[in-house]
């Protein structure tokens, strides 16, 4: 996945007052020097010869504490800007989603967007995105001339088209062939889980580049192989807007076939279809067993059906976050602390995930695909367990707080461990 920094970014410095080099410095929060930046190509024209300054007026968080960020950022160029067009929110984010859920209305503006995109050799595809800093842009030294641009888009077009290379390698080295007629084992559904990981990352990757471009989701179709999308609407109007568009954008990612993240085979769903049928779900809802109530299901106070654990881990991670928020605490003051939580939260919709269908009659899942599941509700719970003991020492919750959290922490993971060996007997 691409590095997304604009949170953590305090202050930044981009010049190309040199044709065909890009120099910077960008001031993370929780960093005490710079990170330089040496790339090689040039800024889009409305930044081209400049010496661009900008400061972060909104609050900064600091980097994931794992995370592996080069303090030298050396590579390519993709995007610089500081004229994108981005819709911009003129109510609060959680009710302007609101409004759009309800179907309503949600007010909104465009504005220009500093967008700062470049291909590192050491971490791959890093961007700046904002609205929130304020800008400084020096008059040119120099002028993109026609041919310049036309080499500044072929170059920023390759270098994500590199980026692609490296996710379909990812995608390549995580695919899963299980053989032919072999009953599935938690291993299989692992792997398989990895595999969708990495198409994941692929997919969210060109959602977010191609997101405001006419043929979106021609384009995205033709990278992730879903060639059936195409020709439908080859059909449907003969010459593909995707062919224009792909003239626009970057050429399909080497190594990329048909079978590559594909669609559903030949018996595969239109949208009407998909559409009845969620008519037909919402209407007629699955009703949860009678027989495996307190076991396998219980309602919360909404009403709705879930599993007795992944409620508790939910809880939980509520009950904390609540805690840190009467103390002040915001997820952004401490990186450990920032772990601790999200690490927690996931770790309730992990358990969700694997445990709350059995409402609905144990015999709908495998027993090695729940376990798989299990295994990574797991993981986020050590990695939670580990923020812990790293935020322990910080004395930022009181030691009641942290005691009760370690305890509730054990339990989890011993019912998470005899929920795995209760499914492994299934197997």
């Amino acid at each position: 996945m691409a590095w997304r920094i604009h949170d953590s970014t305090q202050r930044g410095e981009i010049d190309n007052r040199e044709r065909g080099r890009v120099r910077g410095r960008i001031w993370l929060h929780g960093r005490a020097e710079p990170i330089e930046l040496e790339l090689e190509g040039n800024a889009c024209p409305d930044l081209a010869g400049c010496l661009l300054t900008f400061e972060n007026l909104a609050e900064t968080m600091p980097l994931r504490p794992d995370a592996n960020f080069a303090a030298r950022q050396r590579g390519t160029i993709g995007d610089l800007t500081a004229s994108r067009k981005v819709r911009v929110p003129d109510v609060p984010i959680e009710e302007f989603f609101a409004l759009r859920k309800a179907g309503k209305p949600a007010p909104e503006h465009m504005a220009n967007c500093l967008y700062l995109e470049w291909f590192s050799e050491a971490n791959g595809r890093v961007v700046i995105e904002s609205t929130d800093y304020r800008l400084t842009i020096s008059p040119p030294a120099w002028t993109l001339s026609p041919e310049e641009e036309r080499q500044r888009q072929d170059e920023a077009s390759n270098g994500f088209t590199g980026f692609l290379g490296r996710l379909d390698a990812a995608l390549a080295a995580a695919r899963h062939e299980p053989v032919e007629d072999k009953e599935w084992d938690e291993f299989d559904y692992e792997q398989l889980m990895r595999e969708s990981d990495a198409r994941t990352d692929k997919y969210l990757e060109l959602l977010d580049k191609y997101r405001d471009h006419p043929d979106r989701e021609h384009i995205v179709a033709q990278e992730m192989g879903w060639t059936r999308l195409d020709r439908a609407d080859e059909e449907d109007g003969g010459d593909s807007p995707l062919e224009a568009a792909l003239d626009k954008a970057d050429p399909p990612s080497p190594g990329a076939t048909a079978d590559d993240a594909a669609a559903p085979g030949d018996d595969w769903l239109d949208v009407e279809e998909i559409n009845a049928m969620c008519a037909e779900a919402a209407e007629h809802p699955l009703q949860p067993d009678p027989a495996t109530e307190g076991r396998d299901w219980i309602r919360t106070e909404e009403g709705e059906v879930t599993h007795p654990l992944s409620l508790r881990a939910f809880n939980g991670s509520m009950a904390l976050w609540h805690q840190c928020k009467e103390l002040s605490l915001r997820k952004g003051d401490d990186p450990d602390l920032t772990t601790l939580l999200n690490e927690y939260q996931i770790t309730g919709a992990k358990l969700a995930g694997a445990l709350d269908g059995l409402a609905f009659g144990r015999e709908a899942r495998e027993g090695a695909f729940i376990v798989a599941c299990l295994k990574r509700a797991l993981a986020h719970l050590h990695t939670a367990q580990s923020a812990l003991e790293r935020v322990t020492p910080k004395h930022l919750l009181p030691d009641p707080a942290l005691a009760s959290t370690r305890t509730e922490f054990f339990a989890l993971r011993e019912e998470i461990l005899r929920l795995m060996r209760e499914f492994r007997g299934q197997t």
